[in-house]
């Protein structure tokens, strides 16, 4: 099995959709030997700021000597992108050999396993076969039935920020997705808190209790943020002074927190990290795709936001370190997204919007989108492609204007990819 077949086979027509449940991929890793039972894991579910957090968490541990497995979801650019060893993305010719030994299990099994319970089997393997001292694990949708959630004993479980999102497959109200995530809980663990809601905090606390786990919350209070710039930030937390991140936003500062105390948990369960591994790592982390800015004069920023809070972050992102420039916004969204709201949110900080359609069945039409804008009195026109939404940007601004592309991650990777290969 070559790479092309690889994920020919991962993304194969049968393995589409989901299934709620762990009995497909508990039988998968019963056939491969059951790779994960050998791993040390940080399992991290939520709405908001998954991504950023195990990337923050990630690059600490490689700081501080550990062999890191990190993995994520969706990816950017490149399929690879989703399964990292220390920052290197599995090799084409390591996912097609892995690939190839999962097919055939499965071959044995009746039921078969969806695409992310695939992905999640090579990535089990892929650490296992590397020997990886720690994996930054990542949930897909929810936790309770995601197919991560086979794991068993967690150094630590984090839930991040809860919003509405899913709601389809992880509930109507913020105490039943708050449910769902909290089933990544395990008995007689740690777990880690992102500070919100009391229902949500409610519902988490009580699952705890009920598994005797141990729930610990950063302090946000304690947060104090120094400079804010397009380089990056310095703020204190607690006793540290003078922290650096290059990630942009006041939310990451929250990310951090949460980044922070995990160490410090880990830490205290034996692992090894000096203060200068956690310096050193907090400001070497990357994580493309939020609020990153990909070009410079004029300013191309590209952002994932595809919710309502991920629409709020980038406002006020918007707000803090581009005020009284042109902004032009190419916006490419999900149907099944409340995309009537982020709308109401996001267009009094926009001057015009480039509509594109995602790659993705459940993508909104580019002039589906256009007309909805213009309807609504907002100035807005459809492109054909990526290519002619950025061309077209280009066209309407100077170098001092900004241009950002946002709405889903199912798109902004290409428009990375455009953009730094030169429009």
């Amino acid at each position: 099995m070559n790479y092309e077949e690889a994920l020919a086979f991962i993304h194969g027509e049968q393995y589409k959709g989901m299934k709620l449940g762990l009995d497909n991929i508990t039988k998968l890793m019963d056939l491969l030997g059951n790779p994960q039972k050998e791993l040390k894991f940080v399992h991290i579910a939520g709405t908001n700021g998954k991504g950023s957090i195990a990337s923050f968490i990630n690059q600490i541990l490689i700081k501080a000597g550990y062999k890191t497995g990190l993995f994520t979801s969706p990816y950017l650019e490149r399929f690879n992108e989703r399964i990292k060893i220390n920052n290197h993305d599995i090799a084409d010719e390591q996912l097609s050999n892995i690939t190839a030994e999962i097919k055939d299990k499965i071959n044995e099994m009746e039921d078969k396993p969806t695409e992310f319970e695939i992905v999640t089997a090579i990535a089990f393997q892929y650490f296992y076969e590397q020997q990886c001292d720690v994996v930054v694990l990542e949930v897909g949708l929810g936790g309770r039935f995601d197919s991560t959630n086979v794991i068993e004993n967690p150094l630590l479980s984090i839930i991040t920020s809860i919003g509405l999102d899913h709601q389809a497959f992880l509930g109507n109200t913020l105490a039943e997705i708050a449910f769902e995530k909290a089933g990544i809980i395990k008995k007689n663990s740690q777990a880690m808190l992102y500070p919100q809601t009391g229902e949500v905090e409610e519902v988490i606390h009580r699952i705890a209790a009920e598994r005797n786990s141990t729930v610990n919350k950063a302090d946000f209070s304690k947060l104090k943020r120094i400079t804010n710039s397009i380089e990056g930030q310095v703020f204190h937390y607690k006793g540290y002074q003078d922290l650096r991140i290059s990630l942009l936003g006041e939310h990451q500062l929250k990310n951090v927190a949460i980044a922070i105390e995990a160490i410090e948990i880990l830490r205290d369960s034996g692992l090894s990290i000096r203060e200068d591994d956690l310096r050193e790592g907090l400001a070497e982390t990357r994580w493309p795709g939020r609020f990153e800015i990909i070009s410079h004069n004029p300013f191309f920023v590209i952002d994932g936001a595809h919710n309502q809070d991920g629409i709020h972050a980038l406002v006020t992102n918007i707000k803090q370190l581009f005020t009284g420039r042109k902004i032009i916004g190419i916006l490419g969204i999900l149907k099944d997204k409340d995309y009537q709201q982020m709308i109401e949110e996001v267009s009094p900080v926009i001057d015009q919007f480039i509509t594109v359609t995602p790659d993705n069945p459940r993508a909104i039409p580019a002039d589906e989108l256009a007309s909805y804008l213009t309807k609504h009195h907002i100035a807005a026109v459809a492109a054909e492609s990526y290519e002619a939404a950025i061309k077209l940007a280009y066209n309407e601004i100077e170098e001092n204007d900004v241009i950002c592309a946002f709405g889903s991650l199912y798109y902004i990777g290409e428009i990375r990819r455009v953009v730094q290969q030169g429009h």
